[in-house]
């Protein structure tokens, strides 16, 4: 038994076929089923139902690759100690994060990992939750930067900062002369909704679930295309604080403070359960803080390092 047999294992388990598994690992196919035939004969057991389209593993197999799983995440967690004490580099890093983030953290990470991390390879996409959820699970990327709850319980969610939502009012509409306004007092006909906006973690507007009393909802995801929306046709649109700072000065008059309650999103960094490069994260986890108002950080990624 060795390390790369195991690794072979999670590979199948991953892609549930044996073709996808050895490319996936750089090898042939017939190395790669070789492999973990011999484990299988070595554990006198059978771990995957090869009769099963797609391949599935057996019922002792989705326990030894559970166990397979540990023995791996320990192994790694001893190659990420050995290269933090050698002060080698922390490598590439591939971070999912959706367009309602991208605008405000985006530019002032580069700056930052730019100057301070330059031997860092960063790689970037912008995708849907849906998306970046599917890719986290996969390892097709490491780390995500999203609202939360993600609601999976193979991911792992550490808080970065918490920013209020506002309301962006159009002059045309009655409620834009009100310096704040309820947010349970919002007309939900008047709404412009984002396709991934507030409503699947936080129900407290009034245009949540009542998509027939909507103007509509917009299928692009931007913020920024959002607000153009709302001062050519009239009604709002609800914005993130951080959103504040990129509007020129008359769009800045139209923004108006929520209230009972005052509603918020909370902003985490989202791994997967078996992710242990926690210089990595530490490294992204300080990037961030260098961009986020220090009033809207975590108070406890403040004090304390992000640990495994």
């Amino acid at each position: 038994m060795n390390l790369q047999q195991l690794e072979y294992i999670v590979a199948v388990d991953k892609h549930r076929h044996f073709a996808r598994a050895a490319e996936s690992c750089g090898v042939t196919q017939s190395t790669l089923s070789s492999m973990v035939q011999k484990l299988e004969q070595e554990l006198d057991v059978t771990i995957f139902d090869r009769t099963a389209h797609p391949v599935s593993p057996t019922d002792i197999g989705s326990e030894i690759i559970d166990r397979i799983r540990q023995v791996l995440f320990s192994a790694d967690q001893l190659r990420e100690l050995v290269s933090e004490r050698k002060g080698e580099s922390a490598g590439s890093l591939s971070i999912g994060l959706t367009s309602t983030i991208a605008p405000y953290l985006l530019p002032g990470m580069f700056r930052f990992m730019t100057v301070s991390h330059p031997d860092i390879r960063l790689r970037v996409e912008e995708s849907r939750v849906s998306a970046i959820v599917e890719r986290l699970e996969h390892g097709d990327i490491d780390v995500a930067l999203m609202a939360i709850p993600a609601g999976n319980s193979d991911l792992l969610e550490i808080p970065v900062y918490r920013e209020r939502l506002m309301a962006y009012v159009s002059p045309k509409e009655e409620i834009h002369s009100r310096a704040a306004l309820p947010t349970a007092g919002l007309p939900p006909e008047r709404a412009w909704v984002l396709r991934e906006g507030y409503c699947p973690n936080r129900n407290i507007f009034p245009f949540c679930g009542c998509q027939q009393e909507r103007r509509a909802v917009y299928e692009a995801g931007s913020v920024e295309t959002l607000i153009r929306i709302v001062d050519e046709n009239g009604g709002y649109a609800i914005i993130p604080e951080l959103q504040i700072p990129l509007l020129d000065e008359k769009q800045r008059q139209n923004v108006r403070p929520l209230y009972d309650p005052e509603p918020f999103r909370e902003i985490a960094l989202v791994i997967h359960r078996h992710f242990v490069r926690e210089r990595a994260l530490n490294i992204l986890a300080d990037t961030i803080k260098s961009v986020i108002p220090q009033e809207m950080v975590s108070e406890r990624l403040k004090k304390y390092r992000i640990t495994l």
